[in-house]
């Protein structure tokens, strides 16, 4: 990837409404040529799509967990994931290595529905799992420093 849409990249994941004409003072080209690298980045994938960041507190939903899963038998086909698709409290799936296969991350109103959830994902995808309840946030989500080109 060049240097300017290296540049372009990084500035949109630190603010993804930054308008073309201000990418293009920022990278020293004009608006129209922004907006078709732009338009290349987002064609070739590099940037998949632009989210609203929301503070789940004050969306009712103050309770985040972590939830690491195996399967109950090694041998059982590989879709926790899949199973899993239709529990709309989970934000994220990751597959992991260790010795878990998978780590979620779930948002929820009260203890209470953490409780039922992990239920749910026990019975859904009939594995075992291992909680941790995020007790602050001090950052997340925050933009990484692309590599340079080797």
């Amino acid at each position: 990837m060049e240097d300017v849409d290296r540049r372009i990249v990084e500035l949109l994941a630190a603010d993804g409404r930054m308008s073309f004409a201000d990418l293009g003072r920022a990278v020293g080209l004009s608006t129209s040529a922004v907006h078709q690298r732009v338009k290349r980045l987002e064609e070739r994938g590099v940037i998949t799509g632009y989210r609203a960041e929301i503070n789940f507190e004050k969306v009712g939903l103050p309770l985040t967990a972590l939830i690491a899963l195996s399967p109950f038998d090694p041998a059982a086909p590989d879709d926790i994931p899949e199973r899993l698709e239709h529990l709309p409290q989970i934000d994220s799936c990751w597959s992991v290595a260790g010795r878990e296969n998978y780590v979620i991350q779930v948002r929820l109103r009260k203890p209470s529905d953490l409780e039922q959830t992990i239920a749910d994902i026990r019975a859904a995808a009939n594995c075992a799992s291992s909680t941790t309840v995020v007790l602050s946030t001090p950052w997340e989500g925050r933009p990484v420093e692309l590599p340079a080109e080797a």
